[in-house]
C-alpha cells in the first residue's frame, strides 16, 4: 500500500473527526488546548491564532464568556444547522424516521444518540460528518488490508452523499456562520470545514468519476 495514500485517508479521518466534533457541541479545554499546542492543526485556526482575545484570557474564561456563547447563537438560537431546514420547501425539520438521511445511516447500520449528541435529528451537520468519518475509518481499515475493491466501494458512497446531501445545504450554512460568527475561533471552524469538504469532494471526484476507484491511477 501506498504509504502516501494512507496518509492522506488517516488526514480525512481526522478532519472529519475534528469538524464534526466541533459543529456538534461546544468546545472544551482540552480540546482547545490540544489545538492550541499542536502547530500543525492551529495552522487551520489562522484567525484564532492572532485573534487579541486568545492572548488576554486564559483558556477557561475565554469559553465561558466568548466560545460557548458564539457556539449557541450560531448552532441552537439563531442558525439552523440541519439539512431538512434546507432542502423541505415548508423549511421545516424532518426529525422522524422519514428523513431520507436516516434511512441512509440505517442503511449502513450508523446509529444516532440524539441525546447524546444534543441534537433534534440526524441531519444535523455535526452528525452528517461524523457519518462521513465513520465511513472514512473503514475505508482506511479497508486500504490498510490492501482490499482496494472494498475500499472503493466505501469511497464510493462518502462520494454521493457529500454530492447529494452536506454539499447540497451545508455550505450555504457555513457561509452563514462565518458572516454571523462573534469570535474568531467559529469563524475558523466554518472555513475550516467548508473548504475541507470542498476539497475532499474534488478528492473523491478524482478517485471514483476520472479513477474509477484506482487508488494508484
Amino acid at each position: 500500500m501506498n504509504n502516501d495514500i494512507l496518509q492522506h485517508q488517516n488526514a480525512r479521518v481526522n478532519l472529519y473527526a475534528l469538524t464534526s466534533r466541533l459543529t456538534m457541541s461546544e468546545v472544551d479545554e482540552g480540546l482547545l488546548k490540544t489545538i492550541e499546542e499542536d502547530e500543525n492543526m492551529l495552522a487551520f485556526f489562522p484567525t484564532y491564532k492572532k485573534w487579541d482575545k486568545r492572548k488576554k484570557l486564559e483558556r477557561k474564561k475565554l469559553i465561558e464568556r466568548y466560545l460557548d456563547v458564539d457556539f449557541a447563537n450560531l448552532f441552537l438560537l439563531h442558525l439552523i444547522p440541519y439539512e431538512s431546514f434546507y432542502m423541505r420547501e415548508d423549511q421545516m425539520m424532518e426529525t422522524g424516521g422519514e428523513n431520507p438521511v436516516i434511512q441512509l445511516y440505517n442503511e449502513y447500520d450508523f446509529r444516532v444518540e440524539l441525546d447524546k449528541a444534543r441534537v433534534v435529528g440526524g441531519d444535523h451537520i455535526g452528525v452528517e460528518l461524523e457519518f462521513m468519518y465513520k465511513l472514512c475509518e473503514s475505508e482506511k481499515k479497508a486500504l490498510e488490508a490492501e482490499d482496494y475493491k472494498a475500499a472503493a466501494e466505501i469511497a464510493k458512497i462518502e462520494y454521493d452523499f457529500l454530492k447529494e446531501h452536506l454539499l447540497e445545504w451545508a455550505p450555504m450554512f457555513l457561509m452563514n456562520v462565518k458572516n454571523e460568527a462573534g469570535t474568531a475561533f467559529y469563524f475558523d471552524v466554518a472555513d475550516l470545514t467548508l473548504e475541507f469538504m470542498l476539497s475532499d469532494f474534488e478528492y473523491l471526484n478524482k478517485l471514483i468519476v476520472q479513477n474509477k476507484g484506482d487508488y494508484t491511477a
